[in-house]
Formats: structure tokens, sequence, C-alpha cells
């Protein structure tokens, strides 16, 4: 499994800031100031984009291609927990707070990435607060998007596991 990360790429425009996440607040300077701080990323199919256990503090924005989340079964094969789209995030709790990725993540197809290191983010604290602000804000509600899913999941489940409310 090719595990090789390529930033040789440097170079992510305002035009990829902007058609993301992060940048559904941002003015135009603001897309080309984060666009400048950011990285572009470049994965084969079957490479991995982040280990389980392994930790940085860098949030990934998928901008195309598919990535599988996975985590090992135990016997050897791996649970896929998520897929990856455009205009996903990935590594949100490490970028957050420096935990431990808690799943790998692999991509399925070539895919294109950029990639924000906390500490470039927030280097522009000073020269652009609200920037920074709208893009926590935008990396909250990844995150708050992603709770709710497996809120969702939860209720599923138990309602399959005790067979309540005749779904099943």
């Amino acid at each position: 499994m090719n595990t090789a990360v390529n930033y040789d790429t440097p170079i992510v425009s305002a035009q990829t800031v902007r058609e993301s996440p992060l940048g559904l607040e941002l003015s135009d300077a603001q897309c080309a100031l984060l666009a400048s701080t950011a990285s572009a990323v470049c994965l084969d199919e079957g490479t991995l984009l982040l280990e389980e256990g392994h930790v940085d503090d860098t949030l990934y924005v998928v901008s195309s291609g598919s990535l599988n989340v996975v985590k090992p079964t135990g016997g050897g094969d791996n649970i896929v927990l998520q897929t990856l789209h455009a205009g996903d995030m990935a590594g949100i709790l490490g970028f957050v707070d420096g935990v431990a990725h808690s799943a790998a993540i692999q991509a399925t197809t070539q895919c294109e990435l950029f990639a924000l290191d906390r500490k470039d983010l927030e280097s522009l604290v000073e020269r652009d607060p609200l920037l920074v602000y709208q893009v926590m804000r935008a990396v909250v509600r990844a995150a708050h998007r992603i709770l709710g899913r497996m809120n969702a999941q939860f209720v599923e489940m138990s309602n399959y596991i005790s067979k309540q409310h005749g779904r099943y």
C-alpha cells in the first residue's frame, strides 16, 4: 500500500479555496490569502492520506476524487466508515486540537486536495482575524455534519438491534 503523499504542486488557487467549504463566507481577497498558505496534495489510487494513530495538525479539503475512511477489523481487513468526496474535510480533530487520527484515510481514485496547517492559519490571526474566524466556522460546520450523521446512524443501529418502531 502506497503511503507517499505528493506535495510537489505547492500552488493552490484562490478559486479552489472559493469552491471549497472554507471559502463560502470569504471575500476574493481572503480566498487568495488563504490559498497562499495552503499546499496542494495529489494522491494516486490506493495511497494513504492519513494513518490511524498518526498525529499532525493539518486539515485536508478534497477538491476532486474520493477517499475511504477505514478502520481495521482485526482480521486483516478494513471496514469503510465513510467515503469522502469533493468538498469534504479530513483531519479535523488533529487540526483543531492535535489528537491522533482515529482511522486511516485511503484514496479510492486519483485525488486532489489542499492542505492547511494550523500554524499557517494561526499566522493570519493578526492580519485578518475575520478570515480565521470564518474558516473555523466552516470547520465546526463540517464537524457538526459528521456528528449529526453519526447520531443518525446510531439511532438506526439501535432501532435495528432492538427492532423498535416497526421498521425492521
